[in-house]
């Protein structure tokens, strides 16, 4: 049978980290995880900031304390339910702000 655990993350670094876990260490295909803005504020921002910055899409320097991404994000994973424990472990470990199932 299949369940829904979702969590609440202050933002998108702790977000990309969760889903690399849960698809390299616990096998979850990326077609089941499910991102989106926790509220009405753009999650991407309007500004180049970390990665974008240091790979070169813009020539200024790197600062990561005017990271332009803003609000926090829910991350949803469709999985069997014998899954739970590991997608909940992978969520906390990411710096999940809340777990819950359904």
């Amino acid at each position: 049978m299949s369940t829904t655990i979702k969590a609440l993350f202050p933002g998108r670094r702790e977000v990309e980290l969760a889903v690399e876990h849960l698809v390299q260490e616990y096998g979850i295909e990326r077609t089941d995880i499910f991102i989106e803005p926790a509220g009405s504020k753009n999650s991407a921002g309007d500004q180049p900031a970390g990665a974008d910055v240091a790979s070169g899409q813009n020539r200024e320097t790197p600062d990561a304390s005017g990271a332009a991404y803003e609000g926090q994000l829910v991350v949803s994973v469709d999985m069997n339910e014998d899954e739970g424990d590991a997608v909940t472990q992978a969520f906390r470990e990411a710096g999940a702000v809340e777990v819950a199932c359904g």
